[in-house]
C-alpha cells in the first residue's frame, strides 16, 4: 500500500508549495523563503537555502535537534532549523512550516503591528484571528526560538506569527494548506495597507467566522 506520508511525497508537496508561492507573487525580491515538512521520529524535510527552481532531490532531512541526517544545507539554512522545530514541538498537528519575507506581511512585522483578520481568505484558510508579533531575536537564536514558543503557547489557535523586524512564519496540516495561508496573509496585509489610505479597514460583523464555516460546509456536502 502506498504511504501518503512517505518522504518522497512530502518532498513533492514542498516543491509544489514553493512553486505556488512564486506563482502567487507573494515572495520578496530576493525570493528568500524556507519550507519544511514533518517526518516521523522528530525529523523534517527542509529546503537547502534556496527555493526558486526547487527540486525534490534538493531537500535535506534534518533532526529537530539540528543534525543534518541526509542531504546538505547552506549554513544560512542551518540557522533556521530551531525555528521550524519550535513550531513542530509546540503543535503536534502541524505537518508543514513556511517562512517568507513577503513584503506586505513583513511591513507589519517591521512595524511590530499584529495583522488583523479582516479578509475572507484568512477566515477560509485557517487564521480567524489576528496574526501576533513575536519579539525580535537573532534568527535561530535561543531568544528567537523561545519567543516563538511563548507566543504559540499564548495563542494556541493561531496558524501564523509575524517575526518582528524579520518576516512571516506560517504553519498548517500540510504544505499546500500552509502555502494557501501565506498567500491569504500577504493579500490581507496588502489590503490593510491600501485601506489605510481611504479611512482604514473595518472588522467583520459578529458571527462572520461561523457564517463562513457554514458556507464551506454547505459547499462540501
Amino acid at each position: 500500500m502506498h504511504d501518503a506520508h512517505a518522504p518522497e511525497d512530502r518532498a513533492g508537496q514542498l516543491v509544489a508549495a514553493a512553486a505556488q508561492l512564486f506563482a502567487a507573487g507573494v515572495m520578496s525580491h530576493s525570493g528568500h523563503a524556507n519550507l519544511s515538512a514533518r517526518l516521523d521520529g522528530e525529523r523534517m524535510l527542509l529546503t537547502p537555502g534556496f527555493v526558486r527552481g526547487l527540486r525534490p532531490g534538493d531537500l535535506a532531512t534534518v533532526g529537530f535537534d539540528g543534525r543534518v541526517l541526509a542531504g546538505a544545507l547552506q549554513s544560512v539554512s542551518a540557522e533556521i532549523i530551531a525555528m521550524h522545530s519550535a513550531v513542530y514541538r509546540a503543535r503536534p498537528g502541524v505537518g508543514a512550516v513556511i517562512h517568507t519575507h513577503s513584503p506586505a506581511a513583513t511591513a507589519f512585522a517591521v512595524a511590530h503591528r499584529p495583522l488583523p483578520c479582516r479578509t475572507e481568505p484568512m477566515l477560509r484558510f485557517g487564521q480567524a484571528e489576528e496574526v501576533p508579533v513575536v519579539p525580535w531575536g537573532p534568527r535561530g537564536s535561543d531568544v528567537s526560538v523561545r519567543g516563538i514558543a511563548a507566543v504559540l503557547e499564548q495563542r494556541p489557535t493561531t496558524a501564523a506569527v509575524l517575526l518582528a523586524n524579520h518576516g512571516l512564519l506560517v504553519f498548517g496540516p500540510d504544505a499546500a494548506a500552509t502555502a494557501h495561508l501565506v498567500v491569504a496573509v500577504e493579500e490581507s496585509a496588502e489590503a490593510e495597507i491600501a485601506a489605510a489610505a481611504i479611512g482604514g479597514a473595518v472588522d467583520f460583523p459578529p458571527g462572520a467566522q461561523e457564517a463562513v464555516r457554514a458556507a464551506i460546509a454547505r459547499s462540501a456536502s
